[in-house]
């Protein structure tokens, strides 16, 4: 199927450059960008949908998410994250089944889809659940099943949760034409024991695949690691083995000068997450070292019982002004760098090197912003407009692989009805 987009403006190619094709026409061969130009195009297409006052933007990428936690939306609210973690939250993810899982994750993709998102990176209980939504509702994932393992006595070799992480990575890695990518979990260096991380971080480098952590989120994490074992938790990864993979390291407020160069050295992906962070007290990331000494730095929620949301847009707003004025210089985080965190910097953090810009052979993973509204007025430019003033509300359609998911407060892939009432019957199992 081809598919034309046209009467739209086009942020084009590398997007922190914020170069714009102005009333333009984007072609699409099945999952694929073809043309982008001001003319018309020679070539016929199947379908033509017009998309004035809107503007064609990469479609966002979310490296560090918990999707089914929705349900768990506000439990444990204004608590630091070690209470809001083991009191609050875990006593109730302990009855957790699989039709929870399918419902949260239901919810969070319409979520995500109204926002603009069209990938996410996730770690959660029962992600075989979260593998069948993805499969059936189009949006792209990277997931993993986390390792988490408190015997220090226990052989990598035994350890059932890594061989069910292995079973999880072969049996799906690839699956639902490419939208599904599984990566190898780890859920942090205070829930693991030193035998079962280098074991199962030798498994990811022997089948090529990439590692999700969390890193120095709080700084009871970091500094307790660093008594246990007198280093750092990237340290301790480092000596693993586990960042000989391409790994994904969320939050990394605690991280030190020496840390961030670890990250730099071994290309390591830093996901900074905002919202998060500033809930539950943990601090602020080192971004602006970070960009400086060279990391790959991306953006995510987390999840939306520690954020509240899962809107990307917000995220972007937050990691430009919280950094300026911690600093107070407002041109260290300029408009174009968060624009990249969350396009070609997330997709080069997910392995997915055929996304995250528009341009002629990259899919067509798109979000168009409608810039009628007042708050959208003037648009003297287009990307301080994305960072500083749109909101989720401004999305008006959100395309995967050239499908139309989300279009104008529909939902093509979900019924939206269906999932409010299963999401409804896990809040009252849950939460009673």
């Amino acid at each position: 199927m081809r598919k034309l987009l046209k009467n739209c403006d086009i942020l084009l190619g590398a997007p922190e450059d914020g170069r714009v094709v102005r009333g333009g026409y984007l072609g699409i061969d099945g999952s694929v960008i073809d043309y982008i130009g001001t003319d018309l195009p020679a070539e016929a297409y199947d379908e033509t949908k017009d998309m004035k006052g809107c503007l064609l933007i990469p479609g966002l990428i979310n490296c560090h998410c918990h999707a089914p936690m929705v349900l768990l939306r506000g439990v444990g609210s204004d608590l630091p994250l070690q209470e809001w973690l083991f009191d609050q939250i875990m006593p109730i993810e302990a009855n957790l089944n699989r039709e929870d899982v399918i419902a949260g994750t239901q919810l969070a993709v319409m979520e995500m889809l109204a926002g603009g998102t069209t990938s996410f990176t996730d770690m959660y209980y029962f992600p075989e659940m979260t593998a069948q939504v993805v499969s059936e509702c189009g949006i792209k994932a990277n997931l993993c099943m986390p390792l988490t393992c408190q015997d220090p006595e226990m052989k990598g070799e035994d350890c059932q949760r890594i061989a069910d992480a292995l079973a999880f990575f072969k049996a799906f890695h690839g699956t639902a034409e490419g939208r599904l990518l599984i990566d190898f979990g780890i859920h942090s260096e205070y829930l693991t024991t030193p035998r079962s991380v280098a074991y199962f971080s030798s498994l990811c480098r022997e089948e090529g695949g990439r590692i999700h952590l969390h890193l120095s989120e709080t700084l009871r994490e970091h500094t307790e690691c660093k008594e246990r074992y007198g280093k750092t938790p990237t340290e301790w990864f480092r000596d693993l083995g586990t960042l000989d993979s391409p790994v994904l390291a969320a939050h990394c407020v605690y991280c030190e000068d020496s840390d961030l160069e670890i990250l730099a050295e071994k290309g390591t992906s830093l996901i900074h997450n905002p919202s998060s962070n500033m809930k539950l007290g943990s601090g602020f990331a080192p971004i602006v070292k970070a960009l400086k000494k060279g990391v790959n730095v991306v953006l995510g929620t987390d999840g939306a019982a520690s954020n509240n949301n899962l809107n990307m847009l917000e995220e972007m707003h937050l990691a430009s002004v919280i950094h300026n004025g911690f600093h107070r210089d407002a041109t260290i985080v300029p408009p174009g760098e968060v624009m990249r965190m969350v396009t070609t910097a997330g997709a080069h953090a997910q392995g997915r090197s055929d996304t995250g810009a528009l341009a002629v052979g990259k899919k067509a993973d798109i979000a168009a912003i409608s810039f009628d509204a007042p708050h959208m007025f003037p648009a003297l430019e287009v990307l301080p407009m994305l960072t500083y003033a749109v909101q989720a509300g401004d999305v008006k359609m959100t395309m995967v692989n050239g499908n139309i998911l989300y279009d104008n407060g529909i939902y093509l892939t979900l019924d939206a009805e269906q999932v409010m009432r299963r999401a409804k019957n896990s809040v009252r199992r849950l939460l009673g």
